[in-house]
């Protein structure tokens, strides 16, 4: 491994994404969008690119058993990946049967060939393979006109689940809630377009313009990506302590700072709003029991409000310590799927979204994260994302809510259009 410490030439980090995913089949970028609003700063780098692929693993079995070989096979080096939301069928011996639009494995890790981290002037460049790459200032001035270049964009996304139907599964739903089969459930519906052809590198540089956030990725495999303005973060691990970020709770930007300022403290003060977010403030809890030290649980914020380009969230922290030695796959299989995109109970919530959606999730609401050479890592909610099969030519964002006994159907189809809105925006780009 070569590691170089730069510090003179501040390199343009879209120009040097331009570089990796020109020059790399594999990448995998995280960008943090210079977020600071947040009482728990916790991450290592401004942006991250992992291009190339050193070694990699790809699971639709097992998946958690063969990642666990493959990271204490490479212990000391970076790892980026991907886990979609499915691996809980694994977990949980749950089964799905609705089908894909755009189908990521179950799970896929890479040991990249080449990693640069920027924070600040700073850039710290690993590499792993037979890529001899290296940050010179020269990426500063490249400009490729493949930069420039526009395919066929999407004019609209069509609904797999239509309004009328939409608003029919919402009380049904909540006929469960009122059996006291579950409590809450996050349904989700997707927006998909066929036989297009996008520019998944415009897409997501236009998406970080409508809706930075501080988990955004893009991950490119093959002929597959994932574009995403992620604002959740689902698991990160800094020395002995694991933290995890459920957002549950949401409400749109106001048209002038004073309608802003109103609907940030309505959000606040929502009833419904606090006791989606403490049911899951409560899961989280629960999940993270099972492989903390002893009475290390806390909960270090509740109800937070954080503001985005389009939305107001509500967000709570849960952390505890564990053993330094604990392993990265005995934490997933204690907190996997996020509560955040499941509901309470988690099984029963994860049988009846199986039941009531009409698209397998997949990568989406899954996690997507890296893990350094310390052992820390950091993964997100893989939400506000759009899926791309080049290949096949399928585009797939989906969006969703949490539904409790308060629910209002006709607020809650109201509230997946307007997390959709950045994506639909984004793809309508020529």
């Amino acid at each position: 491994m070569n590691s170089v410490l730069h510090q003179s030439v501040p390199i343009q980090k879209k120009q040097l994404f331009h570089y990796f995913n020109a020059h790399f089949n594999s990448l995998f970028y995280f960008d943090s969008n210079e977020f600071t609003d947040t009482k728990f700063n916790l991450s290592k780098f401004d942006c991250l690119f992992a291009g190339g692929v050193a070694d990699e693993i790809t699971a639709n079995a097992n998946s958690l058993e063969k990642l666990r070989a493959f990271i204490d096979k490479h212990k000391g080096k970076w790892m980026a990946g991907f886990i979609s939301y499915d691996v809980k069928n694994e977990i949980e011996n749950i089964k799905s049967t609705n089908e894909y639009r755009v189908q990521f494995p179950s799970l896929h890790f890479i040991v990249p060939q080449t990693v640069v981290k920027i924070k600040g002037d700073e850039q710290l460049v690993y590499n792993y393979g037979n890529a001899d790459y290296e940050i010179t200032g020269s990426e500063k001035y490249f400009v490729a006109n493949e930069c420039e270049i526009l395919f066929g964009g999407v004019s609209g996304l069509k609904p797999k689940i239509d309004k009328e139907k939409y608003l029919q599964k919402i009380e049904a739903i909540k006929k469960h809630i009122q059996l006291g089969n579950i409590y809450e459930m996050t349904f989700c519906n997707e927006f998909f377009a066929e036989d297009i052809i996008i520019n998944p590198e415009k897409v997501f540089w236009k998406l970080q313009s409508l809706s930075p956030a501080p988990f955004s990725c893009y991950v490119k495999t093959g002929d597959k990506y994932l574009i995403s303005s992620s604002p959740e973060r689902y698991l990160c691990k800094r020395g002995n302590k694991i933290y995890s970020q459920p957002i549950k709770g949401t409400v749109k930007r106001g048209n002038n700072a004073v309608e802003d300022e109103q609907l940030k403290h309505q959000l606040l003060n929502s009833e419904k709003e606090r006791v989606e977010n403490v049911m899951i403030v409560d899961l989280v809890r629960n999940d993270l029991s099972r492989i903390a030290e002893l009475s290390s649980v806390n909960v270090e914020e509740l109800f937070g409000i954080y503001s985005f380009s389009t939305v107001h969230q509500m967000i709570s922290t849960v952390s505890c310590e564990v053993n330094k030695q604990i392993a990265f796959t005995d934490i997933i299989h204690a907190a996997f799927p996020m509560g955040s995109m499941t509901g309470a109970p988690k099984i029963k919530a994860m049988q009846l979204i199986d039941e009531f959606e009409e698209t397998k999730r997949g990568l989406f609401s899954g996690t997507v994260g890296y893990i350094d050479p310390d052992g820390d890592f950091d993964f997100n909610v893989v939400i506000r994302s759009i899926l791309f099969d080049a290949k096949k030519k399928n585009v797939s964002v989906q969006t969703g809510g949490a539904i409790t006994i308060n629910s209002n159907a006709e607020q809650e189809y109201e509230e997946t259009l307007l997390k959709l809105k950045a994506m639909q925006e984004a793809l309508q780009l020529f």
